[in-house]
């Protein structure tokens, strides 16, 4: 696999979800801290998002928004004050129609996508960690053509039941977030990470260790994937990533041991082969050292956090 892919594989739990909604009216509702991802895309109108301790971001239609730290925020009709915020709707009771404040079909108003994507935080790469509270991508004519691509067939499958809507829906979603980071790189923002991608000698050396964990990679052969001698090598991989490329490796390969652990039922022995160690021993070892806990205790710890939801 590549950076990006892995970075979200390793936090990602269960299938995303999402709701079409059309609000007409004055409206305002809350969405709480959640221990994941959200998202709203504007598909018609226009709206406020209001993170909590951060500046307020009008969204136009065709505008995407992803909070990928699961920061709480209210949306709403307008840019409310700290009053109408404190009254604001939760976003479970206004969306089932429960709440004083409902969602209601009408002509105008603001028509919108919402939904978020669970994850498990105990292991996050520092790709995903470095992601700001708020990354917005407004709409603009010619920029980011497979986003919008991605978000007009999510409007389409979630605006009409179509046969196989199930499976279309959950996969537009993941690629929305995949298109959004890949965006988000672009745009040229502030991070490490889209300065370490951008980067021939970090990125090659970096596409061989995610490729295939498994190798017995040294620095040699490193610099030889990358064209670069072994001091170059690890000048440019460590200034950019914060760390030698064989201690990346380490963390990487125990890493995706502690994704193994969480989303399969493989025994111990075929996870350390499948991560580049010899015994289940040097797997359990290594793991604990650098964790602080022991992989049984961590499948058990991630099989309840997987089951709370």
């Amino acid at each position: 696999m590549d950076v990006v892919s892995d970075a979200i594989s390793t936090v990602r739990l269960g299938r995303p979800s999402s709701s079409r909604v059309r609000v007409s009216g004055s409206w305002c509702t809350r969405l709480a801290p959640y221990d994941g991802a959200g998202f709203h895309v504007v598909l018609e109108g226009g709206c406020w998002l209001l993170p909590d301790g951060g500046a307020p971001v009008s969204l136009g239609a065709g505008d995407a928004v992803l909070l990928p730290h699961g920061t709480g925020h209210v949306i709403a009709d307008s840019p409310v004050d700290a009053v109408a915020v404190e009254r604001a709707v939760p976003f479970e009771r206004w969306l089932d129609g429960t709440g004083p404040s409902r969602p209601r079909a009408g002509s105008g108003g603001v028509e919108m996508v919402c939904g978020k994507y669970r994850l498990d935080r105990s292991r996050v790469h520092p790709l995903m960690a470095e992601l700001p509270e708020v990354v917005h991508l407004p709409n603009r004519v010619g920029s980011h053509p497979e986003l919008r691509a991605v978000v007009d067939l999510l409007g389409r499958e979630l605006g009409e039941q179509r046969p196989g809507s199930c499976m279309a829906v959950p996969g537009l979603l993941d690629l929305f977030l995949i298109y959004v980071l890949r965006s988000w790189m672009a745009e040229g923002t502030a991070g490490a990470w889209p300065a370490v991608l951008g980067d021939p000698v970090a990125a090659a050396a970096l596409r061989a260790l995610h490729s295939d964990p498994s190798a017995p990679w040294t620095n040699d052969r490193l610099a030889a994937e990358a064209g670069v001698s072994r001091p170059t090598l690890a000048r440019r991989f460590t200034t950019l990533v914060g760390r030698p490329p064989v201690a990346y490796l380490t963390w990487w390969r125990l890493t995706l041991a502690a994704t193994l652990l969480r989303d399969t039922p493989d025994p111990l022995a075929a996870i350390a082969r499948r991560v580049g160690y010899g015994t289940p021993y040097a797997l359990s070892h290594a793991f604990s050292r650098e964790f602080g806990i022991s992989p049984g205790r961590y499948r058990a710890e991630a099989a309840g956090r997987v089951a709370a939801g």
